[in-house]
């Protein structure tokens, strides 16, 4: 499911327009990457939770030619779930 058909999905589920649902989401994503920006955690009760993690610098291989690469370090969302899926 991609962002445009899980709006389609929730504005038939709530009968409300697309566009109300889009602006919603749109500000519901932004707040998220916002707080994770700051290092801080976004947790949603019963869903899982969203952090930030950073990885550090590494040398990793180019499994093409075998040549050394160095990997840059760099800051990746983690998403760790709290539900069971029924």
């Amino acid at each position: 499911m991609n962002k445009s058909q899980l709006i389609n999905a929730v504005a038939e589920s709530v009968n409300l327009s697309k566009v109300d649902v889009k602006r919603v989401a749109d500000a519901l994503f932004n707040l998220m990457e916002e707080t994770l920006d700051k290092g801080e955690k976004v947790v949603v009760s019963g869903f899982g939770v969203f952090s930030v993690a950073n990885t550090t610098e590494r040398q990793g291989r180019n499994p093409r030619t075998g040549e050394s690469v160095r990997i840059a370090a760099r800051r990746s969302v983690r998403f760790r779930s709290n539900m069971e899926i029924k």
